[in-house]
């Protein structure tokens, strides 16, 4: 209904243009008249005449247009404002250019009737639109109703619309709001939301739908029939078309009505449906069966919340028995909690795929672990399985190898050094006793000299134990049981642990004999001795134990480094402090240490590794932080019964008799080592002929009638001491060789296929070359005799 009031508007009337039509008639004829007749006067009278009869005719026309107007005009503004103003939602209203109410709808009768007019309730709005033509304004309270007003300017009159912030385009706005993030949240909440018009057709419909309905994310669907999507099985279940297996609860909500209404269709999982129903009979069996599955996995529900975890799934994760983890995001740590929920609601929601993603497990942050999620359709509550596969084993064995390998690396980088470090200490060494042989204990250099050599001795020491941490030291194995060893270096044990350090050992029966340096051996039990004093500085209890290792024994301890056979086994435990577990695995480094600076070098159990490792042994370190450390040495069992040790059978040789006679040749790439045996070997009544590489040497060997002996370093440029002496043998078979280095003999010997050898390593004294040197044209006479 429209309301009214007298609405005035003005218009001209067509007789009005009729008398000025029978004024310009007039006119012509009077000129007509006074060029017919040529009288001015009558023609003036005759226009004179004709004018005032119009002017008769106009007041008439005008004064009969007035009451045709105002007798119509109503009728006609009633009839235009009623089509104009019900057509709107909104409050509208019209007023002249006063102000004055002529015309209001329905809508601003019920919102704002009991107000004298709308320019009374913005007037500021009235004026500006007298102003430009227009005007607006938001925010006017009236009734209890937050008003927004526009105004616009029309002829003489005011057309004013209030409108409501709830008056919108209930299709757009549904619309909009399945598709944003209302929707998003429907679909993070296990539901699939679509609008359809009343032919059923899709106009709008949420991430989750389109996920679940297997329809590629921002493709154009509006159109599309729902019944194109949804199925019905004959036992009257809804499901998609391309998921049959997960049954649907399907809601239509009714949004508007009209000749085409609209229909918000919400779908939900509906894990009652009877083919996807599992009793609890058939869930306890099914959990019982996934329990023997050496993979872990793990049942969640479309919520995300976990329905099962079976006992692998629980060791991979570092769960305790009683622990009852709600959500997978509770096992990882809180960057990962995110993506890890997003994707199990993806997949609980969506088609049946599967993916990986890599997270980090609370109980350790620091290895990321393979985490694959899957849809699942048929399990009953289960929407989405979790697998989780313990890599405990497998990051191990990835540690050990990159272990193994960083410790070759290094090894072969403190073998090198060691070699060449060697050179130098053997000139210093050399150069030290020749100049002692000068000098009686009674001279002022000589306790400069004697200090010069211990330091010398000091440092070759050092090379020692980097040599014997890469394995290339010297050897000298023998056969021998291990509760001899340690009885031999008990005693200077008891003086260095000392008295708040009780040492207790304890030998297994039936030991196996086992072959190795003494020395070495004593110095391995000497350093993890040493190692487990010093975790105890309140004192406290090392126990060495022996006892045999049988191939079942190996076995049960089911380690993947330890091959299976016999061994001996020493164990060095102590009731320390004990190793923390992220330092446990580079104990075994050189140069590695937890002392203060200036109270380790960090040799002494890389030096133990290197030597159990050079004897064909195995080492392994076990430790709890509060309770101590062990150290178990694996050596196996010698059962051939080897011949006695050249060094143990070969008689000790008084030092006087170390002059000698022949002619030696002399083969050395470093020149200062190559001057102080020339000097050494000269001192001891030798010939002495040098060479700095092979290929000099065999150029000497050519023009000399008589060669006794060829001393030559194993590793030269060019060629080689092994490819040098290999050259001098087709002239000389029985040409006697001493191979000097700073590599291990056993090494050198594996490389080197020949006869009659003899090994001496640096760094060496003058008297330990003349003895090498001795003992070798010695057993070239042996030979001859």
């Amino acid at each position: 209904m429209v309301h009214s009031a007298s609405l005035h508007t003005s218009d001209q009337s067509p007789s009005g243009w009729l008398v000025v039509s029978v004024l310009a008639a007039a006119a012509l004829s009077a000129g007509l008249l006074l060029w017919a007749i040529g009288d001015l006067v009558f023609s003036a009278s005759f226009l004179a005449g004709l004018i005032g009869l119009g002017a008769v005719l106009f007041l008439g026309s005008r004064k009969g247009s007035r009451k045709v107007a105002e007798q119509a005009q109503p009728a006609v503004d009633v009839a235009l404002l009623r089509a104009a103003l019900d057509s709107s939602v909104a409050a509208v209203a019209i007023t002249d250019g006063e102000g004055v109410m002529i015309a209001a709808n329905d809508a601003y009768v019920d919102r704002l009737g009991g107000h004298e007019g709308p320019a009374a309730l913005a007037p500021a709005a009235a004026v500006e639109a007298r102003r430009n033509g227009n005007a607006s304004l938001e925010g006017i309270r009236v009734n209890g109703l937050s008003l927004g007003l526009s105004v616009e300017a029309v002829g003489t009159h005011f057309v004013w619309k209030f409108t409501r912030s709830d008056e919108v385009d209930v299709l757009h706005e549904a619309q909009r709001l399945i598709a944003g993030d209302p929707g998003r949240r429907l679909g993070e909440a296990g539901v699939m939301a679509a609008i359809a018009d009343s032919h059923g057709n899709i106009l709008s419909a949420n991430r989750a739908f389109v996920a679940r309905a297997s329809l590629q994310a921002g493709a154009a669907i509006t159109g599309t029939p729902l019944v194109d999507l949804i199925a019905v099985t004959e036992e009257g279940e809804f499901h998609f078309g391309c998921d049959p297996a997960a049954p649907l609860r399907i809601v239509q909500v009714p949004v508007t009505d009209g000749p085409d209404p609209l229909t918000l269709f919400l779908l939900l999982d509906d894990p009652t449906g009877s083919r996807s129903s599992v009793g609890r009979s058939e869930s306890a069996n099914l959990h019982a069966l996934l329990d023997f599955v050496p993979l872990g996995l793990a049942l969640c529900n479309v919520d995300g919340r976990f329905v099962y975890l079976n006992k692998a799934f629980r060791k991979a994760a570092g769960l305790p028995p009683d622990a009852r983890p709600v959500y997978p995001g509770d096992l990882v740590v809180d960057e990962d909690k995110a993506a890890v929920s997003d994707s199990v609601r993806r997949f609980a929601r969506g088609p049946s795929s599967s993916s990986d993603m890599a997270v980090r497990l609370r109980n350790n942050v620091d290895e990321p672990v393979a985490l694959g999620i899957a849809g699942a359709r048929g399990l009953g509550d289960a929407a989405v399985i979790l697998s989780l596969k313990d890599n405990q084993e497998a990051d191990r064995l990835k540690r050990q190898i990159a272990q193994a390998t960083k410790m070759q690396a290094v090894g072969q980088l403190a073998g090198g050094v060691a070699h060449d470090f060697n050179n130098i200490l053997t000139a210093i060494l050399g150069y030290c006793d020749l100049m002692l042989m000068r000098h009686s204990p009674g001279d002022s250099d000589y306790d400069d000299i004697q200090q010069i050599r211990s330091n010398s001795n000091r440092a070759a020491s050092l090379t020692r134990q980097l040599l014997a941490f890469s394995r290339q030291q010297t050897l000298r194995p023998q056969v021998l049981q291990l509760p001899d060893v340690i009885a031999e270096v008990s005693t200077l044990l008891k003086r260095l642990l000392g008295e708040t350090v009780k040492l207790q050992v304890k030998h297994g029966r039936n030991l196996g004999a086992v072959r190795a340096d003494p020395g070495q051996l004593e110095q391995v039990i000497v350093n993890l001795a040493v190692n487990g004093r010093d975790a105890m500085p309140q004192g406290g209890t090392l126990t060495l134990q022996t006892y045999s290792v049988s191939p079942d024994d190996v076995r049960t301890i089911g380690s993947d480094v330890l091959p299976v056979g016999e061994y001996t086994a020493l164990r060095v435990t102590d009731t320390g402090t004990g190793i923390p577990t992220p330092i446990l695995g580079k104990i075994f480094e050189p140069f590695f240490t937890t002392k203060e600076v200036g109270k380790g070098t960090g040799l002494g159990l890389s030096t133990v590794y290197g030597i159990v490792k050079q004897s064909g042994g195995f080492i392994f370190a076990e430790s709890e932080e509060g309770k101590g450390t062990s150290f178990t040495i694996y050596l196996p069992v010698h059962r051939a019964e080897g011949k006695p040790s050249a060094a143990a059978a070969k008689p000790k040789e008084p030092a006087g008799e170390l002059w000698g006679s022949g002619t030696i040749l002399l083969v050395e790439d470093e020149a200062m080592v190559r001057a102080v045996a020339e000097r050494a070997l000269t001192r001891h009544g030798y010939t002495v002929l040098t060479a700095e590489n092979g290929e000099a040497a065999l150029e000497i060997l050519g023009r000399e009638p008589t060669v006794d002996l060829i001393i030559s370093d194993v590793v030269m440029p060019t060629m080689d001491g092994p490819t040098t002496v290999r050259e001098a043998r087709k002239t000389h078979p029985d040409l006697p060789i001493l191979f000097i280095s700073g590599y291990a003999e056993e090494q050198l010997r594996k490389s080197i296929d020949l006869e009659r050898v003899q090994f001496l390593a640096k760094p060496f004294s003058v008297q330990k070359l003349a003895e090498a040197a001795r003992d070798a044209l010695r057993q070239k006479s042996s030979r001859e005799k």
